[in-house]
C-alpha cells in the first residue's frame, strides 16, 4: 500500500510514494503543457514504473501553485490538498535531516519558510528564480532548455560578467575573498560569450536568494539554511552555498540530495504526520 505525494509546480510534476512504514519507494518528474496533464502524467508514469495497480495507491496528497486545477480527485482515489509552505517544511527537514532550518525552495519564483517540528511559517518569496533565469537565458543567451542552462552555465567565466572585489582594490576588506561580488553584471565584457551570461544570472539568482536566507536566520535561533527545488540541481547552487558558509560561519548550508522533490515528499509525509500538532503560521 502507498501514500502518493504530488507537487503540481508551474511547468513540471514531482511526485514521491511512500510505502506503509513512509519509506520512499519512488520519485520522477514530469513536464506537460497544463498543470492537470502533468499530474496525470506523472500518476500514471508512476503507477507503471512501479508496476503498481490502482488498488495500491491509498491515498494521494497534492499540493503546489497548480493543485487548485486538482478538484475532483484522482481515479475514485482518496485525494486531498495540502498547504505548499507546509510541504516545503515536512519535506525540505526531512531531506536534509534537521530539526529546523530556514528551508528555501527555488522553483520558478523562491519561497523561504522557517520550518521547525512544531512550527511552519512563510517568511516571504521573491520573483527571482527559475522563471527568470530560464527566460532571460533564453532572450540573452539562446539557452531553450533547462538542461541547455545547466551546462552553459558549467562553461562561462564570472570574470567576463560581474565586478568582484579584486577588480577595485588590492586591500583586504572585512573577511570578504578577492572574488567576492561588488556588481552583479558590473563588468560586462565586450567579448563575454553565451556561457558567461547564462554563469552571471545564475550566479546573481544564488547571491541574491542566499543573502536572503542569511539575512533571515542571522536574527533567529535557527542557523540551518536547505536549499530545495527545481535550481538545487545547477552545480553552481554548490559553489555559493559553499562560499556563503566560509563568510557566515554561524550559519550551515545544506543542499540536500533528492532536493527537487523535497515538497512532494512534503505532501505525502504530511499523513503520516497529525497537523493539529504542527502550527502553521502564514
Amino acid at each position: 500500500m502507498m501514500i502518493l505525494g504530488i507537487d503540481v509546480g508551474g511547468s513540471t510534476t514531482k511526485i514521491v510514494g511512500l510505502n506503509q512504514r513512509g519509506d520512499v519507494a519512488g520519485m520522477l518528474q514530469v513536464e506537460a503543457s497544463d498543470q492537470v496533464t502533468s499530474a496525470f502524467g506523472a500518476f500514471g508514469k508512476f503507477i507503471a514504473a512501479h508496476k503498481l495497480k490502482m488498488s495500491d495507491i491509498t491515498k494521494i496528497v497534492v499540493t503546489g501553485v497548480g493543485a487548485s486545477y486538482i478538484t475532483e480527485g484522482m481515479y475514485d482515489i482518496p485525494t486531498t490538498h495540502v498547504d505548499e509552505f507546509l510541504a516545503i517544511g515536512f519535506g525540505g527537514l526531512k531531506l536534509a535531516n534537521r530539526n529546523s532550518a530556514i528551508i528555501v525552495s527555488v522553483g520558478t519564483g523562491t519561497a523561504l519558510v522557517r520550518a521547525t517540528d512544531a512550527e511552519i511559517t512563510h517568511l516571504g518569496g521573491s520573483g527571482v528564480g527559475g522563471g527568470m533565469l530560464l527566460n532571460l537565458s533564453e532572450r540573452f543567451a539562446g539557452a531553450h532548455s533547462f538542461n541547455s542552462l545547466k551546462n552553459l552555465a558549467f562553461q562561462g567565466n564570472l570574470g567576463k560578467v560581474d565586478l568582484r572585489l579584486s577588480d577595485i582594490t588590492t586591500n583586504q576588506i572585512g573577511n570578504l575573498p578577492p572574488t567576492a561580488t561588488v556588481a552583479n553584471f558590473g563588468n560586462l565584457k565586450d567579448d563575454a560569450t553565451s556561457a558567461d551570461i547564462v554563469l552571471g544570472l545564475t550566479n546573481m539568482i544564488f547571491e541574491s536568494i542566499g543573502m536572503m536566507a542569511i539575512f533571515a536566520s542571522r536574527n533567529d535561533s535557527v542557523k540551518d539554511i536547505v536549499l530545495i527545488g527545481s535550481l538545487s540541481e545547477i552545480e553552481h547552487a554548490h559553489k555559493v552555498f559553499e562560499m556563503l558558509s566560509k563568510l557566515y560561519t554561524d550559519l550551515h548550508f545544506h543542499i540536500p540530495p533528492h532536493a527537487i522533490y523535497a515538497t512532494a515528499l512534503g505532501a505525502a509525509l504530511s499523513e503520516h504526520r497529525k497537523l493539529s500538532d504542527v502550527k502553521n503560521v502564514s
